[in-house]
């Protein structure tokens, strides 16, 4: 860093995908290049609950690396149902610090709404159990996952993150409503995302997070390249001028909130 160049903004990249093939030939320089930009930590999702040795080890290679792990609710019906006992088993290492991702997705797989809904409920039970905050994949499902999150926390409270949240008004409110938190990735920074960057404008700024879903959703000017979480830094930039914020402001707001609902990652 040159004389009179201030250092980034210190951020936390909540939501990434370290294991993907996308990375197995650069994974130390990616993880390297995202401190280079003010990223002192990331969370590593693991999708599929058979690779989970394999996430946890990438998080265990590398310090500001933590992981969750869960079914993916795309891959439900593909994979082994889990079980509460599985997941609750999880927590008894270090760096595993959310349950998930799981959640409904009816745009590509609808087929498997049913099977979906039970993971999730599954899913639910565990973050319940753990004390480790859930963490939500929902796409055009939006009226069952509300139904399902309330009805999940009348049984009993939760924590809960909406990862790349990029659903409707009325999902964000409930989401809101029960104590959660939305998760901006790059598509709120999509030149065509006005009605999603309103949503997240409207929400309390001490339940917003900010997350790269990398390898996928690159922030412009990175869009339609692979993604990586040092480009969380774009999101932020624009998270920061939503809510009126300088860079460094939102970036301490953001990870005061990451630290509030993963405490096991907390600075």
């Amino acid at each position: 860093m040159t004389s009179g160049q201030s250092a980034p903004a210190r951020l936390v990249d909540s939501h990434c995908h370290l294991d993907f093939p996308d990375f197995d030939n650069e994974r130390c320089e990616v993880i390297a290049r995202a401190r280079a930009a003010g990223v002192t930590r990331m969370v590593t999702i693991c999708t599929r609950l058979r690779n989970e040795a394999q996430v946890r080890a990438i998080a265990e290679a590398h310090d500001g690396v933590f992981y969750a792990a869960g079914t993916h609710p795309m891959s439900a019906a593909e994979e082994p149902m889990a079980t509460v006992d599985e997941l609750v088993a999880l927590a008894r290492y270090p760096k595993f610090v959310g349950i998930g991702e799981s959640g409904l997705d009816y745009h590509y797989t609808a087929e498997s709404a049913e099977v979906q809904r039970e993971s999730l409920r599954v899913h639910i039970d565990a973050a319940r159990e753990t004390g480790l905050p859930l963490i939500i994949h929902a796409r055009d499902a939006d009226e069952d996952m509300a139904r399902i999150l309330r009805e999940g926390h009348a049984n009993g409270a939760f924590a809960c993150v909406m990862h790349c949240f990029s659903s409707g008004r009325g999902l964000a409110e409930a989401a809101l409503d029960l104590g959660f938190y939305l998760s901006m990735s790059g598509i709120a920074a999509f030149p065509r995302s006005q009605e999603l960057r309103d949503i997240f404008a409207a929400a309390p700024l001490e339940r917003i997070l900010v997350e790269t879903d990398s390898p996928y959703l690159a922030p412009p000017p990175h869009r339609g390249r692979r993604n990586e979480p040092a480009y969380v830094a774009h999101t932020a930039r624009v998270g920061a001028e939503l809510f009126g914020l300088d860079e460094a402001e939102f970036a301490r707001a953001t990870s005061a909130n990451f630290d509030r609902l993963f405490a096991r990652a907390a600075a």
